[in-house]
C-alpha cells in the first residue's frame, strides 16, 4: 500500500483518512521518531475542516499510545507548523490539512525536528511500520509510559512575530489598500492580523470558516472572487491564500491574476539586486514556463527544475545552495524565512517590493511575455504506469517534433492525470492538446 503522495497523506475523510487509519499512521510516525527523540514532544495543528476534529483526536490517541506527549495548537497555517516545531523544540510536527482540496478531503503532513518535510526514504520507513502489525502492537506504551496531551492557544503570537520580522523594519504598508482572501482556511486570523499590524488598509474576505466552506469558490483556487473585490474596493493589490495558507496567488490593481512564474521572476531579481540571493540561481518545477528560464538567464541566473511539490523544490534548493524558489501554482519559498511554502510571508516580500519601487502591481509583476501553455486535468479510474501505455512514446515524439514542450504526470493527491503542453503557436498548441486528451481518454478509460 502506498500511503504518501506528493505532500503527505491525503484522501477522502472517513475513507482513506479515517479515525482508524489516522491513529495507526500516528502510531507508526511516533515509532519512527522515537529513535531520534530528544524532548518526547510532537506538535499537532490543523486547518478549518470539520473532519479535523476526528483526525486530530485520532492522531493524539495514536501518539500518546506509543509514549509521545502532544501539543495541540488548533487551526494554524502549514508553514506555522514547520516553524513552531523547531521553535518549540519538538521532535516532529504534524499538520492536518488537504491544502487546496475540497472540505470532504483531508490529509496529514509531517515535519522533522528542524521543520523540514520528510523525504521519500523517511516516508517509506513510516509506511513499512504502518503495515507491520507486530511493530505496532509491540510499541504500545503502558502505565506511566503512556503520553499526555495539552492544548496551547497563544502560539499564534510567535508565528506573527516571526513573519513580521521578514518584512523590512524600516518600511510599513501605510497607504496600501490590500484585499486578502483567506479561503475560509487556516490563515483566516494570522493573515489579516499581520497586514493590519504593518499598517495596510485591509479588506478581508473568506474569513468565515464553518467546517465545510474551505476553498469553496474562494481563495487561491478561485481568485476570480478576489479579483472582483480588488476592483470593487479600488485596492492596490489582492492576496489569495489556500486552505492551509502555504500558497499565494496575487491579483493586480486591475483585477488581473498575477502569473506565478512572473512573481517568482520579479522576486528573484529583487533579491539579487539587494545581494540576498544565494547560489546564483532559482529553483522552480518542471511545470514552470520557458519564459521564466529565459528571463532569469538574461539576468545571469540559472533556473533549476525539480519535480512537482514544494518539498522537492526545497530539497533541490538545499542541494544547490540556493535560498529562493517556488512553484508556478503559488508555493513560493524563501529559505531565509521559512522551510516550506508560506503564502503570507511570500505576500509580504511582494508587498515590500511594491512599496520600495512605488510601482503598481500590473507593471511590477509583468516582466516578460510567457510562452503559451495548455493545461488539462483528466479524471482517471486507474493510474497506469506510463511505460505500460501503448503509443505514448510516439505521442511524445510527435509533440516534440512540433516544437512543443510536454509534461504528463499523475496527481499525487487526486485521481487525475495532468497534461501540460507549451509552445509558441497557440492554435497548434490547442490542436495538439485535443489530440493528447483524446489519446489519454482512450488509454485510461
Amino acid at each position: 500500500m502506498t500511503l504518501f503522495g506528493t505532500d503527505g497523506v491525503r484522501g477522502k475523510a472517513g475513507k482513506k483518512i479515517s479515525a482508524v487509519s489516522a491513529m495507526r499512521l500516528a502510531m507508526a510516525t511516533g515509532i519512527y521518531f522515537k529513535a531520534s527523540a530528544k524532548t518526547n514532544k510532537i506538535l499537532v495543528g490543523k486547518d478549518t475542516r470539520r473532519s479535523g476534529y476526528m483526525i486530530e483526536n485520532a492522531i493524539v490517541s495514536g501518539l500518546t499510545a506509543v509514549g509521545f506527549d502532544v501539543i495541540q495548537i488548533g487551526p494554524m497555517p502549514t508553514p506555522a507548523i514547520a516553524f513552531l516545531t523547531e521553535n518549540m523544540r519538538c521532535d516532529a510536527g504534524i499538520m492536518i490539512s488537504a491544502s487546496h482540496n475540497p472540505y470532504y478531503d483531508n490529509g496529514i503532513k509531517f515535519f522533522d525536528a528542524h521543520g523540514n518535510k520528510l523525504n521519500r526514504d523517511k516516508e517509506e520507513q513510516i509506511e513499512a511500520i504502518y503495515e507491520d502489525d507486530e511493530a505496532i502492537l509491540r510499541a504500545q506504551a503502558t502505565g506511566k509510559e503512556i503520553g499526555k496531551s495539552k492544548r496551547i492557544d497563544d502560539v499564534i503570537g510567535r508565528y506573527i512575530v516571526h513573519i513580521k520580522n521578514s518584512f523590512p523594519t524600516s518600511m510599513t504598508l501605510a497607504g496600501k489598500r490590500v484585499v486578502i482572501d483567506c479561503a475560509n482556511g487556516a490563515g483566516y486570523i494570522v493573515g489579516p492580523t499581520i497586514l493590519q499590524e504593518l499598517g495596510a488598509d485591509v479588506i478581508v474576505i473568506g474569513d468565515k470558516p464553518n467546517g465545510f466552506n474551505i476553498n469553496e469558490g474562494c481563495g487561491a483556487m478561485h481568485p476570480e472572487l478576489l479579483a472582483k473585490a480588488v476592483v470593487e474596493y479600488r485596492a492596490d493589490v489582492g492576496i489569495a491564500l489556500d486552505g492551509d495558507a502555504d500558497r499565494l496567488v496575487m491579483v493586480d490593481e486591475k483585477g488581473e491574476i498575477v502569473d506565478g512564474d512572473k512573481l517568482i521572476a520579479v522576486l528573484a531579481i529583487h533579491l539579487k539586486s539587494e545581494g540576498k540571493l544565494r547560489g546564483g540561481g532559482v529553483v522552480a518545477t518542471v511545470m514552470s514556463n520557458q519564459g521564466l528560464d529565459e528571463y532569469l538567464s538574461s539576468h545571469n541566473l540559472t533556473l533549476y527544475r525539480s519535480n512537482v511539490g514544494d518539498k522537492h523544490v526545497v530539497e533541490l534548493m538545499q542541494e544547490k545552495g540556493i535560498n529562493f524558489g517556488g512553484e508556478q501554482s503559488g508555493h513560493i519559498i524563501f529559505l531565509d524565512y521559512a522551510k516550506t511554502g508560506d503564502g503570507i510571508s511570500s505576500a509580504l516580500q511582494a508587498l515590500a517590493y511594491l512599496a520600495k519601487t512605488g510601482k503598481q502591481a500590473s507593471e511590477a509583476f509583468n516582466p516578460y511575455i510567457s510562452y503559451p501553455q495548455q493545461l488539462v486535468n483528466l479524471l482517471v479510474d486507474e493510474k497506469r504506469p506510463f511505460d505500460s501505455i501503448e503509443g505514448l512514446d510516439e505521442l511524445k515524439q510527435k509533440v516534440e517534433d512540433a516544437g512543443m514542450r510536454h509534461l504528463f504526470r499523475y496527481s499525487g493527491t487526486e485521481n487525475k492525470i495532468r497534461l501540460l503542453l507549451e509552445g509558441r503557436d497557440e492554435v497548434k498548441l490547442e490542436e495538439m492538446m485535443q489530440e493528447c486528451v483524446a489519446f489519454f481518454k482512450g488509454a485510461l478509460a
